[in-house]
Parts: C-alpha cells; sequence; structure tokens
C-alpha cells in the first residue's frame, strides 16, 4: 500500500512514527509532506522519516487562506507522482482536499473539539476520522472513536522508552526541575483564546525557583529576564525531561496530557481548555489539573509543591490511566491495513479495538 501523510505539527509526528516504521517493515511505501513548524523537521529527521517540506504556513485569517491553495497545490502535484492509495493525517484539510480530487480516501485523527474552522475545511471531503471516545463531537457515520488519547500512539509503555542517559548529559538527573511551556496562539484554533499572562508567567518562575530548577519552552517571544530558563536541549530527548520533571506547567494540551500520562503531575492554563473531552478524561486519573484563570492555577502549583510523596502518587495515576486506553500505534497499524474492512468492524462492535490494549 502507498500511503501519503501530511504532517502540520511537531506532535503529529510523534502520532506516525511508530506507525511508519511498522508498516515500512511490513512492504508499505509512504510521502510525507510536513510544514516548517518549529521541531517538526528536526524531529523527523531524527527519526529517519524522508519527508517534503510544503513551506512555514502563514498567520492570519487572509494569510492562512492563500496558504491553503499554495500548500494544497504543492501536495497535489507531489501525490500525482506518488499515486497514493490513502491519505492520512491529524485532521488536514490539504490532505482531504488533496484526497479528493484524486479520489482516494482520506483518514484523519482529531482530538480538537473547538477546531470549527479546521472542521469546516476537511471533514467534508474526509471518509474517516477516527478520536478519542472522550471527544465532544460526532462525526456521523464517519466518526470511530476509541479508547484513550492521541499520546498512547508513542507514550505506550510497549513503545515509549525513558532515557536517563539525557538527563545526565544535560546535568538534570537527581535534581528537583520543573518545565514550562508556553504557546503562541497564531493557530487558528487559537484566536480569541489566552494562556497565561506575562505577569503570571513570573510569578510562577519565582515561586518554583525556590524549590529546584526552572527549564522553559516557548513558541513565543519572552521578556529578556526569562531567557536565562530557555530549555536548549534536544527535542526528540523532551519526553524524558517531561517523565522525570517534578512539575509540568503549560499552555500547550499536547504537552500537558503528555506529561500527565508520563505520570508527573500537570497544571495549564487555556481559556479554550474547558472544550476538550480528552481533558476531563485523562485529569479524572489525578495528573492533569486545566484551568481558565491563572490564579487558581498558581495556587493549585503551590499545593502541588506541598504534597507529599507527589511523584509516586503521580506515577500511579498514570498506569490506572494507561490500563483503560488502548495501544494506539498497534490500533492503527491494523486498521489502516484493513480499510474498509475494518471500519465496518469497528463501527458493528466497538469493543474489537480492545484486543490492542
Amino acid at each position: 500500500m502507498k500511503i501519503l501523510i501530511d504532517i502540520g505539527h511537531p506532535a503529529h509526528v510523534h502520532y506516525f512514527r511508530n506507525f511508519i516504521k511498522i508498516m515500512e517493515n511490513k512492504g508499505h511505501t509512504f510521502f510525507i509532506s510536513a510544514r516548517d513548524k518549529e521541531v517538526t523537521h528536526s524531529l523527523l529527521n531524527h527519526y529517519q522519516i524522508k519527508y517534503s517540506s510544503r513551506g512555514k504556513g502563514r498567520n492570519g485569517l487572509i494569510g492562512k487562506f492563500f496558504y491553503l491553495i499554495e500548500a494544497d497545490y504543492k501536495i497535489f502535484k507531489l501525490a500525482k507522482k506518488f499515486k497514493p492509495d490513502l491519505f492520512l493525517s491529524f485532521g488536514s484539510a490539504y490532505a482531504a482536499h488533496v484526497s479528493k480530487l484524486l479520489g482516494k480516501p482520506h483518514i484523519a485523527f482529531d482530538d480538537t473539539e473547538h477546531a470549527r474552522l479546521e472542521h469546516l475545511m476537511y471533514v467534508p471531503f474526509t471518509n474517516c476520522i477516527l478520536t478519542p471516545d472522550s471527544f465532544k463531537k460526532d462525526f456521523g457515520e464517519k466518526h470511530i472513536r476509541f479508547a484513550g488519547s492521541m499520546d498512547m500512539a508513542y507514550l505506550h509503555p510497549k513503545y515509549y522508552k525513558s532515557n536517563i542517559q539525557y538527563l545526565e548529559l544535560i546535568n538534570l538527573s537527581n535534581k528537583t526541575y520543573f518545565f514550562l511551556r508556553f504557546v503562541n496562539w497564531s493557530a487558528s484554533h487559537d484566536i480569541g483564546h489566552s494562556g497565561f499572562s506575562v505577569e503570571g508567567k513570573a510569578k510562577i518562575i519565582n515561586l518554583l525557583s525556590n524549590f529546584g530548577q526552572v527549564l522553559i519552552s516557548s513558541e513565543a517571544n519572552l521578556p529578556d529576564e526569562f531567557n536565562k530558563y530557555l530549555f536548549k536541549g534536544d527535542p526528540a530527548q523532551i519526553h524524558t525531561v517531561l517523565n522525570y520533571a517534578d512539575m509540568f506547567i503549560s499552555e500547550s494540551g499536547s504537552m500537558a496530557t503528555e506529561a500527565a500520562v508520563l505520570g508527573t503531575p500537570s497544571v495549564m492554563v487555556n481559556s479554550s481548555a474547558k472544550y476538550f473531552g480528552v481533558f476531563e478524561f485523562i485529569s479524572k486519573f489525578g495528573n492533569l489539573f486545566y484551568y481558565d484563570d491563572e490564579n487558581a492555577a498558581i495556587e493549585k502549583i503551590e499545593s502541588l509543591l506541598h504534597t507529599k510523596d507527589l511523584k509516586e502518587i503521580s506515577a500511579l495515576n498514570a498506569s490506572t490511566c494507561i490500563k483503560q486506553t488502548i495501544n494506539l500505534t498497534d490500533f492503527m497499524v491494523w486498521f489502516i491495513e484493513n480499510y474498509p474492512h475494518g471500519f465496518g468492524v469497528i463501527k458493528n462492535n466497538s469493543d474489537y479495538q480492545l484486543n490492542f490494549r
């Protein structure tokens, strides 16, 4: 089978990287188109996944519209040469449009309920949409729900292995440290939403600095006084850093759930968080705390700092969470190899997916 995957965000690399390697070993071939966003290309290079860049994208609704036309055309030309049997993505309008033009199926993953503009652009042109079973929207007959979250495509114990040697290399082993992640709010589904204020960020940094080392990853430009905290390590090792952090504080939903399922208490401020079913699901296990008010989040951070055996409790919480999910990579391999038959199997008996725990 020939599969074209469109990747628009660093997280998408992780969603599909194990799937790609397994399928390649089974004789399937891939063409990967990838937006030049943050560390997306460096991650693809790290995992030795060949790709073609579709550019950096653009900001603002008008800019995004013109980029839509540009990227559609670029992927269309590449797909005409590759001749894929199937398109796969995480909610990519570009893959959806080109698949329709070429008369091939497009299978999409999604976990972002409030991405209304993205849904308008890709859902009508998509044959099948797979989401966590906690997803709050309903896409009708084309919708398949799976147990768990997207994190289980790469953080399931079968595929995730921490690299403690990396922490030794960057002098973090046996240290108390906290990881902070800030976003730039330029994605179309982030328009009108917000996270921490500059004052809130400063308050959190000053608070945490009394207990350990502070590390920051940020899409947005930061005040100069924050630059000394910037994490400059290998982005391919970020999950090990999250795994051993004493706490994760974030505006990013993707990294907040990653930290939580890895066993790290995760506090998030994001005014759109209430829309996400996956946050509700993961928060039930006691590792994820999300707010639309930074003062409430700071109170929670202070409380967690004084919680005895916090990391041990969080590790147990993560284990309980993982037991209620499926191994998403193994399910993905079966579903894609058996599409469209597998679609009918799951529609008729959703419990069949539990064979992939």
